[in-house]
This record gives C-alpha cells, structure tokens and sequence, in this order.
C-alpha cells in the first residue's frame, strides 16, 4: 500500500516545482524529500520522476499518481474535518494570512471578540500579499486568507476554493500639504505620487486612473506599505490613492476625496471547501465579518458589509 505522507510529498513536489519547495512547505529537509520519494517509486514499482537537465520532472505516470493522490488526501481531510465538527465547541489552530490594511484593521477587533466567545481557537497571523497568499492557502500552507480585488483584476480562481465577501471598499485621492485643497486626479497631475511596486494590480489600478484622466503620473515613491504612504501624503511629499482601510484611520492632516465615478476594491475570505466547513475556520471567518460589519457601520456614507455581502 502506498504511503500518504509519501503521496503528500509528491502532490507538493507537483505544486512546488522543486524539492526544495516541497520540503519547505512540509517541513523537512530537501534531502528527506528526495529520499521519500525515491521510497515511493519503490512501492509503485513505476518511474514517478525523470530529469530534464538539472531539474526533476514528473513522468506521466507520477502525474497520473499525484491526481489520485489529491483524491485520496481530501478524503481525508474531510474525515479529519468530521472528527472536529463532532467535539461541539471549536477548538485548535487557525493559520490565517492577510494583507496590511486588514491586518491593522479588521484582524485586532475580530481576535479580541474570537478570545471571548471561543477562547479554545488559536489564531496564527501571517501578513502577505494577497495573490501569493491565495495560492498558499490553496497549497495548504494556510487555512484561510483575507484576499482582495481591485476593479477589473480579479483574483486567481483555485479549484475546491470558497470565498465569502468581508466588505466592499471605498479608494479615494489622498492629499495633503499644499494639495490638501484638491478634489479631483486632474488637480493634482504634476503632484509628486506614491503607488505600490510595478506589476501589483493596485499599482495598475491608480496608473490607469491617472491615465484615463488625461496624465501620466510622477512617481516618486514606491512602497508596498500602505502605512508609509500615508505618511509621504500627511507630510505633503505626494498624492496617493487608498483603500478605505487605511484612510478612514482619523489622520487629521490626510483628507481623503472620493473618485468620480467611484471605485470600491472587495475584501474577502477564502479557504479550501474542507477547511471552510471546519468549526474553528468558520469562527474565526464569522469573527471577521462582524469586525468588518463595525468598520463599515462607522463609515458616513457607503455600503455596509453585511449588505455588500448579501448582495455578492
């Protein structure tokens, strides 16, 4: 009979591409991995890798394998996940990933009500970017993750994944200094710019508000931390657009002017369809819509989350 944690490392090897990617995901060495699958090729009695140069490749039958691999895991992933749905109160760790805005927004609020209403939930935080973070929650490297869409990126669909919206949120020109006046992107074309690294789907979005505004924008700063430019904005260094998250914080010296038309990213969670019905990922995703339910219900104007939901 073929050993599971053997077809475990062959279904990462799959995913991963390299040895040295399956065994940082499960947690051994890439030698171990190696010496594991060579063990499994022992009791399949077939070739499940050749090389092609200096990397290792599956041979159609080691293709064929990690597809019934897949089948014969979840099967007992759902057979765990039963297990835990009969103990009644949820209970064990929850690795969750999240981006920043979220992280400093949504996670603190939703912790603090999880640690009263189910104190026997552990909670593992990990801040990444969202794109990465879907593909390792759908590798298994997390149980669930606060993902997001920009207007007109759509996030990667992995197969057995389950989302459910948190919120929709309102992104808006943030100005400050001498352009605390303005309005409106066309006010502030020859303005200094902050945005997100190239090749972010929030650096195209505000690259391609500026351009259908009739600009190109000078981009001074780049940073991945949100938290930075809404510092280079409140010290009047640059413009910038940001999520809702970051500027309804209460910063005095940032004033935050909506877009015309207006433009909403979407928060969700997702998780893999086992995880997503285990107890303990269901107390923690509903920890976090009512912690997004508060954000929303604070906000003047816009759509509530729950509402955003019930309409997703």
């Amino acid at each position: 009979m073929l050993d599971l944690t053997r077809l475990a490392m062959l279904r990462e090897f799959d995913r991963r591409g390299t040895v040295a990617g399956a065994a940082e995901a499960m947690g051994y060495t890439p030698s171990a991995v190696s010496q594991q699958l060579a063990a499994l090729e022992r009791e399949a009695g077939v070739a499940l890798t050749t090389r092609a140069g200096r990397r290792l490749r599956l041979t159609p039958a080691g293709t064929r394998l990690v597809l019934r691999a897949d089948e014969l895991l979840k099967v007992m992933e759902h057979a765990e996940a039963e297990l835990h749905a009969d103990e009644g109160t949820p209970s064990g760790t929850v690795r969750l990933a999240v981006f920043q805005s979220a992280a400093l927004t949504l996670v603190p609020p939703a912790l603090r009500s999880l640690a009263i209403s189910h104190p026997g939930v552990r909670v593992l935080v990990t801040q990444s970017e969202p794109g990465a973070a879907l593909a390792d929650t759908w590798a298994r490297d997390f149980d669930l993750v606060i993902a997001e869409e920009y207007p007109h990126h759509s996030a990667p669909h992995y197969p057995d994944m389950v989302r459910r919206p948190l919120m929709r949120d309102e992104i808006r020109l943030c100005v400050g200094g001498r352009w605390s006046e303005a309005t409106a992107l066309l006010e502030v074309a020859d303005a200094p710019w902050v945005m997100e690294p190239r090749g972010t789907a929030t650096r195209h979005f505000a690259e391609q508000a500026c351009r259908l505004s009739g600009f190109e924008p000078d981009v001074r700063f780049e940073s991945a931390d949100l938290q930075a430019h809404a510092a280079y904005i409140e010290a009047g260094l640059a413009v910038g657009l940001l999520p809702g998250l970051m500027w309804s914080r209460g910063t005095a010296s940032l004033a935050a002017r909506a877009l015309a038309p207006a433009a909403h990213r979407a928060v969700f969670t997702a998780a893999r369809a086992v995880s997503a019905a285990d107890p303990s990922v269901l107390a923690v995703t509903g920890a976090l819509e009512q912690a997004a339910d508060a954000v929303e219900a604070a906000r003047p104007h816009g759509l509530t989350a729950e509402a955003s939901r019930s309409q997703g």
